[in-house]
């Protein structure tokens, strides 16, 4: 029964389009980062009348550079991305009327709500994927290769990091009714870690963090964040839990 519920939401995910612009934002994301890293500066330093002292300040490109983009495009449309394609797993099965349908099968409402984040989990999974071997290859022609190990690490704490984004809008998706509700919690969501992540000393505890540790492993420095990873790690068990505890309570 959890087979054929997997099929139903990357089915769904297919015919609503979804999967397919989320690959397809996550590649060109994957391609366009090291393109921006590489030409911005000789963009820069070609427009008209630019002083010349000016256009000597603007550094030449390099592979960490490359990364930055990657990290600043990925986690940012990586966020939009997520929210959209969960918002309404829930909330739209419930104004429909196929949420009390699923629930006549032998399944508990429990594996329903793990199904539908494990769905989601494996799209964000692929989209990584495709955008990090974009990277790869792109950063090698333009720069010089990336270390192979410390990049998938590196994707592997974006992957974390996107979950937590993921896990707050299926929750808030649980407890709404609507899509326009479950898309305001998904949003409130992302405003209240970013305010978080932006106080001092909270904010290395925050998920956000993870970005910041994905750069330094993948450019071999030495800054860490494990407690960032315990939070979002938490963060997305504590969500998990409240959704399927609303979910089992709630009538339909």
């Amino acid at each position: 029964m959890i087979r054929t519920l997997l099929r139903k939401e990357f089915r769904e995910q297919w015919r609503t389009w979804k999967m397919i612009v989320f690959l397809a934002v996550f590649l060109i994301t994957g391609i366009i980062s090291p393109l921006l890293a590489k030409y911005t500066p000789v963009l820069l330093r070609s427009i008209p009348n630019l002083p010349e002292g000016l256009a000597g300040i603007i550094p030449n490109p390099t592979v960490a550079d490359s990364v930055a983009q990657y990290l600043k495009n990925i986690s940012q449309f990586g966020i939009l991305l997520v929210i959209l394609l969960t918002m309404g797993v829930v909330a739209q099965e419930k104004e429909r009327g196929t949420a009390a349908m699923l629930l006549t099968k032998p399944v508990s409402r429990s594996a329903l709500i793990l199904v539908k984040w494990l769905a989601g989990m494996t799209t964000v999974l692929a989209g990584l994927a495709v955008a990090g071997l974009a990277c790869l290859a792109y950063t090698l022609v333009l720069f010089e290769p990336l270390p192979f190990g410390s990049f998938w690490g590196m994707n592997l704490l974006i992957f974390i990091y996107l979950g937590v984004y993921l896990s707050v809008t299926l929750l808030a998706s649980t407890l709404a009714r609507s899509q326009v509700m479950a898309a305001a919690g998904g949003f409130g969501g992302l405003i209240l870690l970013l305010i978080l992540g932006s106080i001092p000393r909270l904010g290395d505890y925050m998920p956000g963090h993870l970005v910041a540790w994905g750069n330094s492993l993948t450019l071999n420095g030495n800054l860490s964040a494990w407690p960032a990873l315990g939070v979002a790690v938490g963060i997305i068990a504590v969500t998990l839990i409240i959704a399927c505890l609303s979910f089992e309570r709630e009538e339909i």
